[in-house]
């Protein structure tokens, strides 16, 4: 075979597949079209060459062409920054708002809950009294709860603490396949120690600073959690009633939209994670204090309910970013 021939008739195919690749994020349906037909030629054209006349150079440039051409037609990506904005635009907001009413069953759930415990405990001194001695709870209200905030550095505490609300909210959604009941644990639990505490504080007098340094962080961080006990229970209520769709199949779009909240709640946490580490104890102002916290909570409530409700009326369910892809098959 006449290399020199070859190369000449096949040239200006082999330049416009080069051309189609190196701009394959923007092009139009015709030309994605035209895109893989020009690889598929120049495939046949790499075996013609290989088997009649193996020119290095020809061989290398034509293999290298072909494997660029397969990238772009059967493993191009969109761009890892293009995902993640449409996660936090599109994906995450629409499954939190899809399951606003789990979420909110949640939140007045382990609030009644930590509220009546909170009165029991500041109403009842024998039930103070066996929660420890005297001098350990003294301690506690006056010195120990504002201390814990300041023990260690804001950088090392605000981690410790993201890692911490992570690991809760992981457990809080992952074992929520376990009919739910190991979530509603998490979140009773949660819920105690916070009911607990307060119940200590106002019975002592200290109420104002219970509030001060919960609410900074607290917000958002309760916020958080009672999102991921949401999206437990509702994964635990589907392996109880999957509705009018297959178990399995119901179970897989839950079982994606539980992974959504996961990953979401990261960087929420790691948000209300810098505002206990950075802001509760070190802002001495209560009111700058508390507002930060309140503005944290109003911003995300308010992307949740503007993103997400736009998301679900365009019909988004944010689960499908996480759908594996699939062939048809036969039956």
């Amino acid at each position: 075979m006449d290399v020199d021939a070859y190369v000449a008739a096949h040239d200006t195919e082999w330049r416009r597949l080069e051309k189609l690749i190196n701009s394959s994020r923007k092009l139009t349906g015709p030309q994605i079209d035209e895109l893989v037909e020009l690889y598929q030629r120049t495939a046949t054209h790499l075996s013609v060459v290989r088997s009649s006349s193996p020119d290095p150079q020809l061989v290398a440039r034509l293999s290298a062409l072909v494997a660029r051409g397969r990238a772009a037609v059967a493993g191009a990506q969109a761009p890892m920054w293009r995902d993640a904005r449409r996660f936090a635009t599109v994906s995450f907001p629409a499954i939190a708002y899809r399951l606003r009413w789990w979420w909110l069953g949640v939140t007045v759930l382990g609030n009644v809950f930590a509220l009546v415990l909170a009165v029991w405990v500041a109403r009842n001194p024998e039930v103070q009294a066996a929660m420890g001695s005297p001098y350990t709870i003294r301690r506690l209200v006056e010195e120990d709860f504002a201390n814990y905030y300041t023990d260690h550095s804001a950088a090392s505490f605000a981690f410790q603490v993201w890692i911490n609300n992570a690991w809760v909210s992981a457990v809080a959604l992952i074992f929520g396949i376990l009919l739910g009941i190991p979530t509603l644990y998490v979140l009773l639990l949660n819920q105690a120690n916070l009911g607990l505490t307060a119940g200590l504080m106002f019975a002592h007098g200290k109420g104002d600073v219970f509030f001060g340094l919960i609410l900074p962080h607290g917000l958002l961080e309760l916020t958080a959690v009672y999102l991921a006990c949401a999206a437990g229970l509702r994964l635990g209520w589907t392996v109880i009633d999957p509705g009018r769709r297959p178990r399995g199949r119901a179970l897989a779009e839950e079982g994606r939209a539980t992974v959504a909240v996961a990953l979401g709640l990261i960087a929420v946490l790691f948000v209300s994670g810098l505002i206990e580490g950075f802001v509760t104890g070190w802002v001495h102002i209560t009111w700058l204090r508390v507002g930060i916290g309140v503005v944290a909570e109003i911003a995300f409530l308010t992307y949740v309910i503007v993103l997400g409700r736009r998301a679900v009326h365009a019909g988004e369910t944010g689960e499908s970013d996480l759908r594996p892809d699939t062939l048809p098959v036969s039956a």
